[in-house]
């Protein structure tokens, strides 16, 4: 708490988010950069492990400093670079179980995370995770659910999807609303992996990827699950609202409709409408035939809980289905249960080590 009040200290005053936010980058990357210095102290020395764990608290603020200004400040691609090192680094000092891997996609590659327990004579569930419109993997990994599956048997691939993380940053790869493309690579690639069981590879995602993960199920056959971690059934209706001022929801970026036309590759918002209007569930969710399962908050400031009863209801041909809304009086109620993610995190957990160990009885 206290590397977190040194930060903000600084910042108590400031009231609008935008005007402020490169403040707000320069106070958090400051604060990751005295906590590499340490680390490095650490490393040196040989206390490997509290080197990691310092180094692992330094990528967590470069994490949280590094999405807030507009995506052309220029200290803000070496605040990523510092985001990838220092999380590389308390991988290396810790020897956590991450191992950094390329899915081809197209002439790419989709930068990935993934943490196995399969062997090769004993191949292991595994899911694929996605981000949302804002997100990076490393964020994924540090949020506690790859620990909670492995307690679980099951392996997970984080992945930085196109339009977000190293997939934007370093490859260029822009966001469809055509998610089983993506998708499907990760499952050429997980299929080509012996510790991987090729008929146990369930598919989530988060905020943006309420939508992306239920249409990467419905049009991409090999995966044997579906998560929702917050329900996204309409995004280019709620894009094309806030354009037009009629909605007021929180956003998730200070710099919010610069950084679409930076996450869909576009240099307007008239291009980005066409292309968010394409973002929509209707009509697609007959189409699941696996078990899904919908986590959402009560009191979502960003996607209105109704998204997530659409989604729930019309999974009409999915064997199983379940909808999970955390209330304010238990926790979890805000977007993506961002207030205690643990609450979700274990659910989900929970739900994906049932439905995948089942699958293979």
């Amino acid at each position: 708490m206290d590397e977190v009040d040194r930060a903000c200290r600084g910042l108590r005053h400031a009231e609008d988010d935008q005007k402020h936010a490169n403040d707000f980058f320069q106070a958090w990357a400051d604060g990751g950069a005295r906590l590499a210095r340490a680390a490095a102290e650490d490393e040196n020395a040989g206390n490997l492990l509290s080197a990691g764990e310092k180094y692992r608290r330094a990528c967590v603020m470069y994490i949280t400093g590094e999405r807030i200004p507009a995506h052309d400040y220029a200290p803000r691609a070496a605040a990523y670079d510092e985001l990838l090192r220092t999380f590389g680094k308390y991988i290396e000092c810790t020897g956590a179980n991450c191992e950094r891997v390329r899915v081809p996609f197209g002439e790419s590659f989709l930068p990935a995370l993934m943490v196995s327990l399969g062997k090769d004579k004993s191949p292991a569930p595994c899911v694929v995770h996605f981000n949302g419109l804002d997100g990076v993997k490393e964020y994924l990994y540090l949020c506690g659910l790859p620990a909670m599956l492995t307690q679980r048997g099951v392996s997970i691939l984080l992945v930085d999807n196109p339009g977000v993380g190293e997939a934007l940053r370093k490859n260029k790869l822009h966001n469809a609303p055509e998610a089983e493309l993506p998708a499907g690579a990760c499952v050429d690639f997980l299929e080509a992996r012996r510790d991987v069981d090729k008929s146990r590879i369930g598919m989530m995602a988060l905020s943006l990827g309420g939508y992306h993960a239920p249409r990467a199920a419905a049009f991409e056959p090999r995966f044997a699950c579906c998560v929702a971690w917050g329900a996204n059934y309409d995004w280019g209706v709620r894009f094309r609202a806030r354009v037009e001022g009629t909605y007021s929801a929180q956003k998730s970026v200070p710099h919010y409709f610069e950084h679409v036309k930076w996450v869909l590759g576009q240099e307007n918002i008239e291009d980005c409408l066409e292309i968010t209007d394409r973002y929509t569930l209707e009509g697609v969710l007959d189409r699941v035939r696996v078990p899904v399962y919908i986590t959402h908050g009560a009191d979502d400031r960003q996607i209105p809980v109704t998204d997530a009863t659409r989604t729930f209801e019309e999974c009409v041909n999915a064997p199983q289905r379940e909808l999970r809304i955390f209330s304010a009086q238990e926790g979890g109620e805000q977007h993506c249960s961002i207030g205690n993610m643990s609450l979700a995190t274990n659910a989900m957990a929970d739900w994906i080590g049932r439905v995948l160990n089942k699958a293979s009885d």
